[in-house]
């Protein structure tokens, strides 16, 4: 059965690429999954407003998906929304150099 916590796992999978230590889910930048039949929306908050690497999130994150049975569509929408340091835990502030 496809759930938000089995997309989850399969999103840590994919790193950041300009934080390539840390994942897109441990990141904060999965604000949300709506799963209806076996279709599935990720609500994708990109690091930086102008990120170089967009389409390459967006393809890398649709491909992660599509690799798992029971999957039909995938979409990702890019929230214009603004990421903050503050999704991250202590441990990855640290790592980052936020702290």
């Amino acid at each position: 059965m496809i759930t938000k916590d089995v997309i989850l796992d399969k999103l840590k999978e994919i790193y950041e690429p300009c934080a390539p230590i840390i994942d897109i889910v441990r990141m904060g930048m999965i604000e949300d999954i709506e799963i209806e039949d076996n279709n599935v929306k990720v609500f994708l908050i990109l690091t930086t407003p102008n990120c170089p690497a967009k389409f390459k999130m967006i393809k890398t994150v649709e491909g992660k998906l599509r690799e798992m049975d029971g999957i039909g569509n995938v979409e990702v929408i890019v929230l214009d929304k603004k990421w903050s340091p503050d999704k991250l835990s202590e441990e990855d502030k640290r790592r980052l150099g936020f702290i």
